[in-house]
């Protein structure tokens, strides 16, 4: 019997699969410029990706920033297989397991103990939400119940569900929902692509947390939290900032009374060159949200850590009291279990410290990009590296994604910011592959289609 091919899976998919973040009707279009082609996968073994028909495609953005370790590691499979003849599931509710706690423990330990409480969802979404709430109702517990608006920052994404929409400043995402969001305020990025004549990345900090400082000035005893990306905004099209500004943030929300909650989903696990990414500006947050790296890309799992200050207002014989959050599979064991596979390869194979020199191979392949006429801001933070692209061509990222596809790499631009956050055990080949991919992509994209200024 003949195997299935592409052709068989793209019509099944086609006509039951609604997929995420997409209008359907670009894959059905073919014969449009801004077509978006389905590609069905068989398998994935290391950084690449194999469709039905034999073809290749090197994962060049970790699967939507999820892949760590390349997909069907071997040592993340053992420890999974291993958990499924011990516990797949029990509800965390009344009950615990082995792999929850010991998570819990080491996601601790790695902030130094500062954030001792670990929380669990499913999704970087819900733990927004669940970072959210627990500020609402820590300053509700504590009897300053007019501490409940939140800040955000221009261009800030932190999910999509109804909850999380309040702080994401992405239109796209947001507008067709505006009626059922309760919106918090956005106060400017430190994105260094904003600098003024003579501005530094430091200068452009300080000016955005000056704009903070204002704003807590005549707010502060309204706001419950601000939340940010740190260093890294990811769907602002990699929107990078200097260090200075979390310090800055930091004191402010400690003088002001605010809680800092820092949203290392897309930025954590070792993605800038840190294991967290608020660790470069030597500071920690009240509440932290992880989610996508933290089980290698294997499983959904989000977790929300706590200070002992928050976790500790909510510890009362009411159950009012208490933080009113569930889903079934919180905790779940398999997922969990992943996470410390994953922290097992970080602590083995010294990670952050290969990912550096990484990092240095990434920067020299990408650096002749710079002196393209239509490529600006060519930057980089640790594993990730972006450029923005002028063109007034309105379908560029979906035939930049076309020609990237069809040289090899799976590189999915953000609007016109096209960027690079590859599996860690990418090689020295795969990452000049990746540099290949790109300038072909970029060259037939940009065929015959005017350049502006950025």
């Amino acid at each position: 019997m003949d195997q299935p091919s592409n052709a068989d899976w793209l019509a099944r998919s086609q006509a039951a699969v609604w997929h995420p973040c997409t209008q359907m009707q670009h894959h059905a279009q073919t014969a449009s410029p801004g077509h978006l082609p389905l590609v069905p996968i068989a398998r994935g073994s290391g950084a690449w990706l194999y469709d039905f028909d034999g073809k290749r495609y090197l994962d060049g953005i970790s699967s939507w920033w999820t892949n760590l370790f390349g997909h069907a590691n071997p040592r993340i499979n053992a420890a999974l297989r291993d958990q499924l003849e011990t516990l797949e599931h029990v509800m965390l509710a009344g009950f615990t397991h082995q792999p929850v706690v010991e998570l819990s423990e080491r996601l601790s330990a790695l902030t130094g103990g500062a954030l001792g409480h670990a929380f669990y969802a499913s999704d970087g979404a819900s733990a927004t939400e669940i970072a959210l709430k627990m500020s609402f109702h820590y300053w509700r517990n504590i009897g300053r119940p007019e501490k409940a608006e939140f800040l955000c920052l221009q261009g800030s994404y932190h999910g999509e569900t109804v909850g999380a929409l309040a702080v994401t400043d992405v239109a796209i995402f947001k507008d067709a929902y505006a009626p059922l969001v309760r919106a918090a305020t956005v106060i400017p990025s430190p994105d260094f692509r904003q600098a003024e004549a003579g501005e530094s990345p430091a200068d452009v900090a300080r000016r955005a947390a000056a704009a903070l400082e204002a704003h807590l000035e005549q707010h502060g005893d309204n706001i419950a939290a601000l939340i940010v990306e740190p260093l890294v905004q990811g769907a602002a099209g990699m929107a990078m900032y200097d260090p200075e500004y979390l310090r800055l943030a930091r004191t402010l929300c400690d003088r002001f009374e605010v809680h800092l909650i820092c949203d290392e989903i897309a930025v954590g696990c070792g993605r800038t060159g840190t294991f967290f990414a608020h660790e470069q500006a030597g500071i920690r947050p009240d509440l932290m949200c992880l989610s996508k790296g933290i089980s290698g890309g294997y499983l959904p799992l989000s977790i929300v850590l706590c200070s002992d200050t928050i976790y500790n207002a909510f510890l009362d014989d009411s159950v009012a009291r208490a933080f009113l959050h569930s889903h079934s599979y919180t905790g779940n064991p398999l997922a969990c279990r992943a996470a410390l596979a994953t922290l097992d390869i970080f602590r083995s194979d010294d990670v952050l410290t290969v990912n550096r020199k990484k990092a240095q191979k990434m920067a020299s392949a990408l650096a002749p990009l710079a002196d393209h006429p239509q490529v600006k801001h060519l930057r980089q933070r640790g594993m990730i590296a972006a450029f923005d692209v002028a063109t007034d061509n309105p379908h560029f990222s979906r035939q930049f994604y076309r020609a990237a596809l069809e040289n090899e790499a799976l590189i999915r631009p953000i609007g016109n910011t096209v960027y690079l956050m590859p599996p860690y055990i990418v090689s020295d080949d795969e990452i000049a592959h990746l540099s290949n991919a790109i300038n072909a992509a970029l060259g037939e994209s940009l065929a015959g289609t005017p350049g502006k200024s950025a």
